[in-house]
């Protein structure tokens, strides 16, 4: 009844620490198995998978945001669904005025393009016939107050648009660039593209025979590991068990150590009290002689300063009797020749018997493993028809020679595109060269009129810098008026083009209304219907089956062809799992030879059980040990004793005082010293025994109980976590034949069988038509008119500034009514350009 409540904790902790473990074991990380890993797979279909196309983010896109906001209000009509239904149907029926009606923003950007032809072309020529006649406006006839003011003006604002210019040109050049360098890969990526659907229906059934081989790999990689269970199986029991084990059996070895110390305390124990008794019979009548004769010296009437050492000469007697001590012989001989086990030879063979666990369980599991391979190299059955029950395609041979037709008729397209384009690059070029040179004689033309400016004042100074200056400002305004048309003609042209694609067919395909467009009913010339095309009964929804098309969805359900082939019953291999899960049952692997503690050791242990050691009467020692063994100091006696006889008159008495002291010298020295040393040990041992005989008993009826509760709960644990490591076993190879058949279903709805392929090229085509190719055409165009419509500011503010560069009459102005003021010209004062 006493032990009963640590008994239970006992076993409730071990229990429920083993359960933990075994608990964490299953649910968490399968033990050493782990998940299974991860099997490459050869691609059945690899050369079909197109790359979606993406334009990466640059510096240009902001422009080309503002372009297309600027298209979008030239053109706010919506997208002209009867016009293109007329267009593909019926050309002739289609009316021009409707054709003007929705390209209204178009027209009038056309009007403006016509009137900057006629004005600017005009402008310039008047302009030359103007300077050739008379210098009109050529230079500035007579200084006044405001010259320094507008000529400041007019610079700053022909720096401005000169920068502007600058901006515009350098940009067109990038776009321009930019446009020639994404032509070529766009014309080369629509053949690729069509040439990778060709092969969307090609060798089906051979690519499935393929898929079907792979079921090899799963295959080899459980036979490889079949190899290695036999340890692995061992090694997670022993992993589970061994905090368990290797816990009791050290506390059978922390029992023992603690055994063998308590019988030798306990030994050691009855032989000091036995020896204290016999010195105490030695000492008693020694002690008392002494106590006798100083008493008799000391009160002699000669004695002279004797009080006080005859007070301590009547306290010299015995002060503990170890005759009082109790008695330990009943626990002495219970614990008769114990401990008779070694504990830690005992131990280190349990410990060894433990760890040839692994090695005992692949000889266990030798067979039922063998029996395993023969189940895994079986091909399961459905898979073997994978390939023989899959439906022929009808309509493959007509999808085949559309996607060739178009393939073959799109290249010599594609190639006179190219050749235009390397005209329209160089024209480009040529133009954008010609802006820049303005922007040169621009800058140039400041440069040097700026310069000349700054040393007018000096007498020494010539005006052919600010000569010069004008010049070349002159030079930027006939090369803007020279090639002003063939700049605004280039504009307009690749304007019209690269505008209409953005807002007719990029715009829409975007949004989806080209798909719509598509999906209404005769929108589309019967050659161009698509469910005709691939010999349907069913009208085919384009906008759905791009949907479901780019959700990854397969031709078969595009198409509905669902009903004519179950992939998932072809799949489905539980019958081949099944087998194996009956054939991992048969594991089984015994633990009964794993004792933990011998009998030898277990006497041992209920020896010290019953020994009594709790119930010896400590404080009777501790009583006695806390005594002294005389009751006062020998040595101090003595001390004194010495000096009492040096001061003595009486010589007789002093040398006895001086005998009585030496005396006690010896007696402390050959007794006394051995008596303290033995009540040392004696304390020792008590002491020792008193703090753990208490805590013996219940830790030993504590460790029997642990060893007698795991031995028989181990064969029982061994099982549990036997089939636990079986379960996860077969997880983890179902996990290979799981990822086979998770990469057979992905090979066959997305690669082999996908349709996938068509939304990229569909989406492909737009990056490549609307992203790579539209919009730095646009953008191009969009900067050289930019250009062309700055050059208006430009050829007007340097006009007004060459004035400014030429000599001048040094004349003030303060008034209208002010007389002039007489001047000197030093240098040449007329000029004409």
């Amino acid at each position: 009844m006493v032990r009963a409540p640590g008994l239970l904790a006992a076993l409730l902790g071990l229990g429920l620490g083993l359960a933990l473990a075994l608990r964490r074991a299953g649910a968490a990380d399968c033990g050493a198995l782990g998940p299974a890993e991860r099997l490459a797979f050869a691609p059945a279909a690899k050369t079909r998978w197109l790359a979606p196309r993406v334009r990466a983010p640059g510096p240009l896109d902001p422009l080309y945001g503002t372009v297309r906001r600027f298209l979008s209000m030239v053109q706010l009509n919506p997208f002209p669904t009867e016009l293109i239904k007329a267009l593909l149907n019926e050309p002739s029926s289609v009316k021009a005025d409707e054709v003007v009606r929705y390209e209204a923003g178009y027209v009038v950007c056309a009007v403006i393009t016509g009137l900057y032809l006629l004005v600017v072309p005009a402008a310039g020529l008047c302009f030359c016939c103007c300077r050739c006649r008379r210098p009109c406006g050529g230079r500035v006839k007579m200084e006044h107050k405001t010259m320094a003011c507008e000529r400041g003006t007019l610079m700053a604002f022909l720096l401005l648009t000169t920068l502007v210019l600058l901006i515009g040109v350098v940009t067109a050049f990038v776009t321009n660039q930019r446009t020639h360098e994404q032509m070529g890969p766009s014309a080369k990526a629509l053949p690729e593209t069509l040439l990778s659907l060709r092969g969307l229906v090609s060798d089906v059934p051979q690519e499935l025979q393929a898929v079907a081989q792979q079921f090899s790999l799963p295959q080899e990689q459980v036979l490889e590991e079949l190899d290695g269970v036999h340890g692995s199986i061992g090694n997670t029991i022993h992993t589970q068990l061994q905090s368990t084990v290797y816990e009791v059996l050290a506390s059978v070895l922390s029992l023992g150590q603690a055994l063998q110390v308590s019988v030798d305390h306990l030994r050691a124990l009855n032989a000091t009290s036995v020896e204290l008794q016999e010195g105490q019979q030695a000492l008693a009548p020694a002690v008392q002689g002494h106590r006798e004769r100083l008493l008799a010296l000391l009160q002699e009437p000669s004695c002279q300063g004797c009080a006080e050492a005859l007070d301590r000469a009547h306290a010299l007697e015995l002060g503990a009797d170890f005759n009082q001590v109790p008695s330990v012989d009943d626990a002495l001989h219970r614990l008769k020749g114990v401990p008779e086990a070694n504990f830690s030879s005992m131990v280190q063979e349990e410990n060894s018997t433990f760890n040839a666990l692994p090695a005992l369980a692949t000889l266990q599991t030798a067979d039922v493993i063998r029996e395993l391979k023969k189940v895994v190299a079986q091909q399961p059955r459905e898979l073997r028809t994978l390939v023989e029950a899959f439906p022929g395609w009808e309509a493959a041979s007509r999808w085949s020679r559309a996607l060739e037709e178009m393939e073959q008729c799109s290249r010599p397209y594609l190639k006179e595109v190219q050749r235009y384009e390397k005209y329209r690059w160089m024209v480009g070029c040529l133009l954008c060269s010609v802006v820049l040179l303005v922007v040169v004689c621009n800058l140039l033309g400041l440069s040097l009129g700026i310069w000349g400016l700054c040393n007018r004042e000096d007498p020494s100074h010539s005006e052919a810098k600010g000569k010069a200056g004008a010049r070349f400002l002159m030079v930027g305004v006939g090369f803007s008026f020279l090639f002003a048309a063939p700049l605004i003609l280039l504009v307009f042209a690749t304007f019209l083009l690269g505008g209409n694609v953005q807002t007719l067919v990029c715009r829409s395909w975007e949004s989806g209304e080209l798909y719509e467009f598509a999906d209404t009913p005769g929108s589309l010339p019967s050659s161009m219907n698509l469910s005709q095309l691939l010999g349907l009964k069913k009208n085919l929804s384009v906008f759905l089956a791009y949907k479901q098309c780019k959700q990854g969805a397969a031709l078969w359900t595009v198409l509905q062809l669902n009903d004519s082939y179950d992939l998932e019953k072809h799949l489905d291999i539980s019958q081949y799992t099944a087998k194996l899960q009956q054939e991992l049952q048969k594991l089984k692997v015994d633990v009964k030879n794993l004792d933990l503690l011998s009998p030898a050791a277990r006497q041992d242990l209920e020896a010290l059980q019953s020994s009594g050691l709790e119930s010896i009467h400590y404080p009777g020692f501790l009583v006695e040990i806390q005594k002294p063994v005389v009751n006062i100091s020998v040595e101090k006696l003595a001390q004194e004793l010495e000096g009492l006889a040096q001061t003595q008159g009486n010589t007789v008495l002093g040398q006895q005082l001086q005998k009585e002291a030496q005396g006690l010298r010896k007696l402390h020295q050959e007794k006394l010293l051995l008596q303290q040393r033995l009540v040392a040990k004696l304390n020792l041992s008590v002491h020792a025994l008193a703090s753990s005989a208490p805590l013996l008993q219940p830790e030993t009826s504590d460790v029997l109980d642990r060893v007698t509760h795991l031995k028989g709960e181990l064969p029982t644990w061994a099982t549990r976590i036997l089939k636990n490591e079986s379960e996860c076993f077969l997880t983890r190879e179902m996990g290979y034949f799981s990822q086979y058949v998770a990469w057979v279903r992905e090979e066959v709805t997305q690669r082999i069988t996908t349709c996938q392929p068509l939304s990229t090229a569909l989406d492909n085509g737009r990056v490549i038509l609307c992203d790579m190719v539209a919009d730095p055409w646009n953008a191009f165009w969009f900067c050289l008119g930019w250009c062309a419509f700055f050059l208006i500011p430009s050829v007007i503010f340097a006009v007004k500034t060459s004035r400014y560069f030429h000599p001048i009459r040094k004349r003030l102005s303060a008034s209208s009514s002010e007389d002039t003021q007489p001047f000197h010209i030093p240098r040449v004062t007329s000029l004409k350009l």
